[in-house]
């Protein structure tokens, strides 16, 4: 039953690629092709929704041998990267899970994007994601759950600007990825800890050596996927960025940060359980982040006008508080807690739409008294207690500002030093001749000069060039001419005269003396 879990992350990604292959071609095209696109989505994540209930089954009824290897991806020296996947456990509870929601949103998407005009786009990257984390979930080792991560990322900024025609939407998206690659950079360091020094980036071989590392060792990769960790699933201080996803569809919203990816980051703590066990800083993080993000969401959620805008913050709160479980050391409440909020927050999201028709008339329930009279948390919570400013304050425009003085240094020095290229070719139109102006290109029809160039090392460049090709032309192209046999006949007479100069006895009587005292 193990080798079931192949077949689970495949078949999506392989209605991707058909419904990729079907938009390029053509074949898949337009209202009259939206039957197909959704047949083949729906279709493929049944089927992998199927599988993942039976190896579910397979595994409450101990069948599953527990992991399963297809073959090896990688080796050198002592790194070898194998294809496996874990088939027990808490991996194939969520696999299970999230097919299930997977299919309910594919099938909500059929008729809530019906004459949209990413129709098709939108159903192959959902059905590159639904692959993504199922690969995340189920891999069983370390880089085949970062290849899950980072394609499921990438999907994210995909919906995120599905509508890339409007500003908003692709500065939103671009916020989102580059917070994301934060993240990103703390998962692979944390695999090169973990490969350095448990000697494999196995999941269940860390797991097993967790009791072997050091504290400083446990500590040291416990951080680097705390970081990961926390900026996947939105917590401090990465909050802001998940408010900025909502510029996506509501079936994307319900998929990635009701129901799904949004969970990513706990599915990762509670992964390396032992590992965690082992460094004490590590879970005060946690603790620390979820009880902040819970309490910040919890706030700012009470001064949100929009319904996805509450959504997204209760989702954040809740988010912390699992952390917050983990970080006490309550995992089996953390896992539960997902499970049952990812079920809770994906209706919720496909539910918004029309949620005004169902709470018309309805008086807005007031704050309770003790919070109503502080006025400053009022104002703060409406501004997201300014947690975008500050980013922008302390690491976009310093970063900004380096850029600027980088590109003018390169400007004013480097380009200088260097010298800018010039056109290898003539130019036939006079805007082309007006671009080489521009650029310091200066082409003519002078003889006389061989290359021409800017810049300190492009003036060396031309006279070496000059030299080159001044011999060359004397030289070589133009054979035994008379300025050949003309030094040739110097270069003979002068090597006559220091011969008979070196050949006089006084000259003769010098050399063996310098060459006596050398020698003593």
């Amino acid at each position: 039953m193990d080798a079931l879990v192949v077949f689970v992350p495949l078949l999506p990604f392989i209605a991707a690629v058909i419904i990729g292959m079907g938009q390029l071609s053509g074949l898949l095209n337009g209202e009259a092709s939206e039957g197909k696109t959704a047949i083949i989505a729906t279709w493929a994540i049944s089927m992998s929704c199927l599988l993942a209930l039976v190896l579910l089954t397979a595994d409450l009824t101990q069948e599953n041998t527990g992991s399963l290897q297809i073959g090896q991806w990688l080796s050198s020296d002592s790194l070898n990267i194998s294809v496996n996947f874990i088939t027990t456990g808490f991996n194939v509870v969520l696999a299970a899970l999230f097919s299930i929601l997977l299919l309910i949103i594919m099938r909500f998407s059929t008729n809530y994007m019906h004459r949209e005009a990413g129709f098709h786009r939108f159903f192959f990257i959902l059905s590159l994601f639904a692959s993504a984390m199922f690969l995340l979930v189920l891999s069983g080792n370390a880089v085949g759950t970062f290849f899950g991560w980072e394609i499921a990322g990438l999907c994210s900024y995909l919906l995120i600007t599905y509508a890339y025609n409007r500003p908003v939407a692709s500065i939103n998206a671009t916020r989102v990825f580059v917070t994301n690659r934060i993240g990103d950079a703390g998962f692979i360091l944390g695999i090169g800890f973990t490969y350095s020094w448990a000697d494999s980036i196995n999941w269940n071989d860390l797991n097993a050596l967790s009791e072997q590392l050091s504290s400083n060792e446990a500590t040291g990769i416990s951080l680097c996927f705390t970081i990961a960790s926390l900026a996947k699933s939105a917590q401090l201080p990465f909050t802001p960025w998940l408010a900025r996803a909502m510029e996506g569809p509501t079936p994307s919203s319900a998929i990635f940060y009701g129901a799904i990816m949004i969970h990513a980051g706990v599915y990762l703590v509670c992964l390396l359980e032992p590992i965690f066990e082992q460094a004490p800083l590590a879970m005060s993080i946690l603790i620390a982040s979820g009880a902040l993000t819970a309490l910040y969401s919890f706030i700012v959620g009470l001064t949100q006008t929009d319904v996805k805008s509450s959504l997204v913050f209760a989702t954040s709160g809740q988010i912390g508080l699992m952390f917050l479980e983990c970080g006490l050391g309550f995992w089996d409440l953390g896992r539960w807690h997902l499970c049952a909020h990812a079920i809770v927050r994906s209706y919720l999201f496909l539910t918004a739409p029309s949620l005004m028709h169902q709470v018309m008339d309805n008086p807005i329930k007031p704050v309770t008294p003790a919070i109503a009279k502080f006025h400053w948390l009022y104002m703060a919570s409406l501004q997201r207690f300014w947690l975008d400013q500050i980013t922008d304050w302390t690491l976009v425009r310093p970063i900004r500002r380096l850029a600027h003085d980088l590109n003018y240094f390169d400007d004013h020095f480097i380009d200088p030093f260097m010298g800018a290229p010039a056109p290898a070719i003539k130019t036939i139109s006079s805007l082309a001749q007006l671009e080489e102006r521009i650029i310091g290109a200066r082409l003519d029809n002078n003889a006389d000069q061989f290359a021409q160039s800017s810049g300190l090392a492009g003036k060396l460049t031309e006279l070496l060039a000059s030299l080159v090709h001044w011999f060359e032309d004397r030289f070589v192209l133009r054979g035994i001419g008379k300025d050949a046999i003309h030094l040739g006949r110097k270069l003979g007479q002068g090597a006559n005269k220091f011969e008979q100069l070196i050949l006089r006895p006084r000259y003769l009587v010098l050399f063996v003396l310098i060459t006596l005292l050398l020698a003593f």
